[in-house]
């Protein structure tokens, strides 16, 4: 606001070594909120003015409510937000005949985010506010159109979501279709995904009730029409380089079901390794799963692994990473699974996870047992033994980790002994505490 309260209010005098003194007490909240003027913005003076000095004004006024807009918004106010909306909304149909202004995208998406957030919203005013602004604006038909599709379905409505996808799907507007291209491939590709949810649905009646004559007839063919449809438009978005996870576990899970294998294997291998598709950890991770159900060979999932790897070496399946590379007869992938597992415990969710300490235990404690290979150990802790010390074996981890899991302080203990000799804290307080 361009004019502010006070937060105090002037109390009776009283009288204080003989002079009168007026105390100043705070107002409550209630009492600010009811003095507090409802709306006050610098709309355009009634007086005649120019056409240039009046672009000037209506420019300054719209940028002022669309502040005022923003800064209830920060502060969760979701009715005053929706008040200075509505004030903006009308000045512009005032203003509309003498210059034309598009806001409809940020009367779109403010709206949009007042609604989902107000206490007194319901799903018919959100319904009628996305209708509305539809109609606003064809340039954003189609996003409009998934916005409401998405929350329908956050609110349970399928039906309604799908046929909304089904009337976008069907819009037509001159140009305007063919510039939206992606959007309707989106639309059709949230169609298929609603399709595979019934088809998933379908599959389990089918699985729970066995064999069941007639009725199982009917339910396998219900299932297939829903396969065709979601097949077809899942297929179509996956085309298009992006990142469609959702779409693309579907899809393959369609095919896996009818013994589509080599299609399937090809859906992944082209979602992650098509290089005009985003890096896409995800990507590797359901190729690197769909191998492992298909019982592909050690070398295939290594492949897979080694690539999740060098994107992400905190993911959780650097574990199965680690423990195929130890189990290997050859020397160079002994040390990697080495490094695999000493680079996923830099990372701080990993520092208790029992697993990763219980490999790393293991692979260090068999090197100095053997004597062959310390090289690699020393190789790995140059880079580590300034901050691994304070990061995994302080004296508070020590304690905690000791309350909370002992069978992970024995493998710390096993490692930080290797590591920084037994005088050092960890190694020490731990046997301390063990024979106490």
């Amino acid at each position: 606001m361009d004019s502010f309260l006070e937060d105090y209010e002037e109390a009776p005098a009283v009288v204080v070594g003989g002079k009168r003194r007026r105390r100043r007490r705070r107002r409550s909240p209630a009492t600010q909120a009811a003095l507090q003027p409802l709306l006050h913005l610098p709309f355009l003076p009634p007086q005649p003015v120019s056409s240039n000095e009046h672009k000037s004004n209506f420019k300054k006024s719209k940028e002022a409510c669309l502040s005022y807009i923003q800064d209830a918004l920060l502060q969760k106010q979701w009715k005053r937000a929706a008040e200075f909306l509505t004030c903006y909304v009308e000045s512009l149909e005032k203003d509309y005949s003498r210059e034309h202004i598009g806001p409809s995208e940020m009367i779109w998406r403010i709206g949009t985010e007042i609604l989902w957030h107000h206490s007194q919203s319901r799903m018919k005013e959100f319904s009628c506010f996305m209708e509305q602004m539809k109609t606003l604006g064809v340039k954003r038909y189609l996003k409009v159109c998934l916005e409401h599709v998405f929350h329908l379905l956050c609110n349970g409505q399928i039906d309604e979501a799908y046929q909304n996808l089904s009337l976008a799907e069907s819009w037509r507007f001159g140009e305007q279709t063919a510039i939206q291209d992606k959007e309707i491939k989106l639309i059709q590709a949230y169609r298929g995904l609603l399709d595979y949810c019934s088809w998933s649905k379908q599959k389990k009646i089918l699985l729970e009730h066995g064999e069941d004559g007639f009725a199982d007839l009917a339910v396998e063919q219900e299932m297939h029409s829903y396969f065709r449809k979601a097949a077809v438009n899942l297929k179509e978005i996956i085309k298009i380089p992006g990142v469609w996870d959702v779409f693309v576990k579907c899809y393959v899970d369609l095919l896996e079901f009818y013994g589509e294998y080599n299609e399937a294997r090809q859906v992944l291998n082209e979602y992650a390794y098509n290089s005009k598709f985003p890096a896409n950890p995800n990507a590797h991770v359901y190729l690197y799963q769909f191998l492992k159900r298909q019982g592909e060979s050690k070398k295939s999932l290594l492949s897979a692994l080694k690539i999740l790897h060098d994107i992400v070496p905190s993911h959780e399946l650097m574990i199965d990473f680690n423990t195929m590379l130890q189990k290997s007869k050859k020397r160079k992938k002994r040390q990697l699974g080495l490094e695999v597992i000493f680079a996923a415990l830099d990372y701080a969710g990993w520092k208790e996870n029992a697993k990763a300490w219980s490999c790393l235990a293991r692979q260090v404690k068999q090197i100095v047992i053997s004597e062959k290979h310390l090289d690699w150990i020393k190789q790995e802790w140059s880079s580590r033994k300034d901050w691994w010390p304070d990061f995994h074996f302080s004296r508070y981890l020590a304690k905690r980790n000791w309350q909370e899991n002992k069978s992970l302080s024995h493998e710390k203990a096993l490692v930080a002994g290797i590591l920084l000799g037994k005088g050092r804290i960890f190694f020490f307080f731990f046997h301390f505490i063990e024979q106490k």
